[in-house]
C-alpha cells in the first residue's frame, strides 16, 4: 500500500469513527425502564411515557422540485410533546414529523406541581410555551395571529407556520399578565393594569 493510500484510508476511518461516535451521543429518554429515542412512532412514546402535560401542533409544506417542471407537495403535520416529571428532572420536548419522533430536546427543571409556580422572573423571555403552561398553568385567554414563513433551497422550498400568540393570565390581582408566543416561544411579558 502506498504513503497516499494509507493516508487515504486513515482518513476515511477517522471519519467513520467521528460519525459512529456522533451517533453514540444521540439524545436518549428514559421513562420508567423504558428506553425512548429517536424514530419511534408517536403509540409507542405514548405507551412508554404516558401523556404529556402539553401539546402543540402545526404544519409545514415541503415542495420538491420547485421552479421545476415537475413539482412534487407534501404537507408535514407536526407534534410537541411536553412531558414533566418533577423538580429534580428536566422537563422534555418531543417533536413528530407525521407521527415519527424527530428530536428528543431537555428543557428546564420540571415543577412538582403544573401550574404552581407562576414567577415573573421565572416566566419570562426565552422559555417555551409548554414550560409557560409547566409554571402557569393554562392561560385565561389565547389570541392566534400568523403567516407563513418561507425557505428556498436549489430545487426544494418549505413553507413553515408563522404562529404567534398572545396569552393573557389573571392571577387576581390589579395586573394582567401578556405574554407573546412565537413559534412555541415566549418572545416577550408584560404587566398590564386591568
Amino acid at each position: 500500500m502506498t504513503p497516499r493510500a494509507f493516508s487515504l484510508l486513515r482518513l476515511l476511518l477517522a471519519g467513520i469513527a467521528i460519525l459512529a461516535s456522533a451517533n453514540a451521543f444521540a439524545l436518549n429518554l428514559r421513562c420508567g425502564s423504558r428506553i425512548v429515542k429517536e424514530s419511534m412512532i408517536a403509540a409507542q412514546v405514548r405507551n412508554a411515557c404516558g401523556a404529556p402535560f402539553w401539546t402543540d401542533t402545526f404544519v409545514s409544506l415541503e415542495i420538491l422540485g420547485a421552479g421545476g417542471p415537475i413539482e412534487q407537495q407534501h404537507e408535514v403535520n407536526w407534534d410537541v410533546w411536553y412531558f414533566n416529571f418533577g423538580s429534580s428532572m428536566f422537563m422534555q420536548r418531543l417533536t413528530f414529523r407525521d407521527g415519527q419522533l424527530q428530536k428528543i430536546e431537555p428543557l428546564g427543571y420540571g415543577v412538582n406541581e403544573i401550574g404552581t409556580s407562576c414567577i415573573a422572573a421565572v416566566t419570562s423571555r426565552g422559555l417555551t410555551s409548554g414550560e409557560l403552561i409547566a409554571h402557569c398553568g393554562e392561560p385565561a385567554s389565547r389570541q392566534f395571529s400568523g403567516g407563513s414563513v418561507v425557505h428556498r433551497a436549489r430545487g426544494v422550498l418549505f413553507a413553515n407556520e408563522d404562529r404567534r400568540e398572545e396569552w393573557l393570565y389573571d392571577d387576581g390581582s390589579a395586573y394582567l399578565t401578556r405574554y407573546l408566543i412565537t413559534n412555541s416561544n415566549v418572545t416577550s411579558a408584560e404587566r398590564l393594569p386591568r
